[in-house]
């Protein structure tokens, strides 16, 4: 297949190249000349604007930061819709709120395009893999369409649904939980250490204890290690838990925790650390009690 990729961020980028590792001709979008010549080197081609695409497209993936960015590169002034051939698939795999999938699909649809709602889970290790899970919903033809997309890039692909929205659904129920599990596990280490544990110690012992969550096992080696490269950033969860609560708002649904959780991200992005791995998240608390966080942080 002959597909376009715009955002080679972290997730963007390893669905990529696995997809140039499948044989497929890929051309990936984005503003960074690094990003560009990395895709290049994989075996790709690159292009900085969404207008400048081949206009040959079976489909494209679309992983930016949020609905607006979506927007703009679809339909914006330089989006690339009008370059795309009727009967092209558009993935959307940005975390969005689900109404702006159906809006979305609306829009595709009314171009000549299919369009799956098909937000993904795995972060980095999944992207550079190839084994996402992707939340996906939209018409069969559009899922027939993808396939070969969703089968380079996901181990599991689940059909939640013939409609926008659904996918986004699931995938927004999947955020409130990562973002909450993501500051606890930072409260946890954080009263730990202030208590006087050996931070190594206590993660090695939650990790074989009841307590233990995927993101305590994945984002706690963060900390230990002073390592606050994002492989997903504060500031990916001060968005998405926004998406949650506001969803929430619309339904009049009480969602304490996320509410609690947002706030933490907030407070981590207020300190400067919006564009740092989500799991420093555990410097508000490092500012709140002046804890001395592992590695020298």
């Amino acid at each position: 297949m002959n597909i376009g990729v715009i955002g080679l961020g972290t997730m963007g980028m390893g669905a990529a190249v696995n997809l140039v590792r499948k044989g497929h001709r890929v051309t990936g979008c984005d503003l960074r000349p690094a990003a560009q010549e990395a895709l290049v080197a994989a075996g790709g081609a690159a292009v900085e604007r969404p207008d400048a695409l081949p206009d040959d497209l079976d489909a494209v993936l679309i992983l930016v930061v949020n609905a607006a960015q979506e927007q703009d590169v679809l339909f914006g002034p330089q989006g690339c819709v009008s370059r795309l051939p009727r009967g092209a698939v558009v993935i959307c795999s940005t975390t969005v709120a689900p109404e702006a999938a159906r809006g979305l699909e609306q829009r595709l649809t009314e171009a000549g395009l299919l369009m799956l709602d098909a937000p993904v889970s795995g972060g980095r290790a999944g992207a550079e893999g190839g084994t996402m899970t992707v939340m996906g919903s939209g018409a069969p033809a559009a899922f027939d369409r993808a396939a070969p997309v969703l089968e380079a890039i996901a181990s599991k692909v689940w059909r939640l649904g013939d409609a926008a929205g659904i996918g986004s659904t699931v995938k927004m129920v999947n955020q409130l939980l990562a973002g909450v599990h993501i500051a606890v596990a930072g409260e946890a280490l954080a009263l730990g250490i202030r208590a006087g544990a050996d931070p190594q110690v206590l993660y090695d012992v939650i990790c074989t204890s009841a307590g233990s969550s995927w993101m305590w096992q994945n984002r706690v080696p963060h900390i230990l290690a002073g390592d606050d490269t994002p492989a997903s950033a504060v500031n990916i969860f001060v968005k998405d838990l926004g998406i949650v609560l506001d969803q929430a708002r619309a339904l009049s649904f009480p969602a304490p925790i996320a509410a609690t959780a947002h706030q933490l991200f907030l407070g981590a992005a207020a300190l400067g650390n919006g564009a740092k791995d989500d799991a420093f998240v555990i410097r508000v608390w490092e500012a709140l009690t002046g804890i001395k966080l592992p590695a020298g942080d």
